[in-house]
């Protein structure tokens, strides 16, 4: 009898520790967000194997949603695939993509932007021990075999500008492309180059990124046609540049990448 009660006593202590703590590991009350990133590109959004989720756009996200009155604990991260960004806005299944969703013309048919928050270039990630390629030029030749994302626009733009003859190779993610060099199925990567200097940085001794920068990128964060968080998002994207903060995340997550430029926010980009 006397063990019953002690153990009664303790079960109610504890359910007092844990009403008195906010509900333990749970979420706190407030409202809740669902943040489209990527899950393969190293320092930007990457998927840990603890089921933890780290990066540049990481940060500014939960950046944002804290300016929003979102607690980091109620964001709900997804996949954004280059593919399956404006569907996913148009489809409810994110209420912001963060993902290097590069500004242009035809996506905004689509979506809204708020930004940009950063600005990159395109470049190519080819082998180390690769000297015939260094810029989008040498690549114009059949006998090359280009890689990049199926529902991105890097690899279009240097075989439409640069390289008419080079030999494209879509697939689904840029990891998959990193493998592809790696295994000499593919001979460079194409895409925006902080994108492919953190898959050199994990791999110093057998990758690295060629050429200077070919284009501008202004990455914005997408949102849904007339949402009316836009006017806050771009408020809290000021505010990031302004207080220091988005200098922290870079030197956090992108180490030695050389920034060209600060961006510079937008009302309406």
């Amino acid at each position: 009898m006397r063990g019953a009660v002690l153990y009664a006593a303790t079960a109610a202590i504890g359910l007092l520790m844990t009403v008195g703590c906010g509900g333990g590991d749970e979420p706190p009350a407030g409202p809740k967000l669902t943040v489209g990133i990527r899950f393969d590109q190293p320092g930007l959004g990457m998927r840990a194997p603890d089921g933890g989720y780290t990066g540049f756009d990481v940060d500014v996200a939960e950046y944002v949603a804290e300016r929003l009155g979102t607690d980091k604990r109620n964001i709900t991260y997804v996949e954004a695939r280059p593919a399956d960004r404006e569907a996913m806005l148009e489809q409810r299944k994110a209420d912001m993509v963060v993902a290097t969703y590069s500004i242009t013309e035809t996506r905004k048919q689509r979506v809204d932007f708020a930004g940009p928050y950063f600005v990159a270039g395109q470049s190519l990630l080819v082998r180390k021990t690769n000297s015939d390629i260094d810029g989008p030029e040498s690549l114009n030749d059949s006998d090359w075999r280009l890689c990049s994302v199926t529902g991105s626009t890097p690899a279009q733009q240097v075989q439409a500008t640069y390289a008419h003859s080079v030999t494209l190779d879509q697939r689904s993610s840029y990891r998959e492309c990193v493998e592809a060099v790696l295994n000499g199925e593919v001979d460079a990567v194409t895409t925006d180059d902080v994108i492919l200097a953190g898959y050199a940085a994990q791999q110093p001794d057998k990758l690295k990124v060629v050429g200077k920068p070919f284009s501008t990128e202004h990455y914005g964060i997408g949102l849904r046609k007339g949402d009316s968080r836009r006017a806050k998002v771009t408020e809290a994207l000021r505010a990031m540049l302004a207080d220091g903060s988005w200098d922290r995340f870079v030197r956090d997550n992108l180490g030695g990448y050389q920034v060209s430029s600060r961006p510079e926010i937008v009302d309406s980009p």
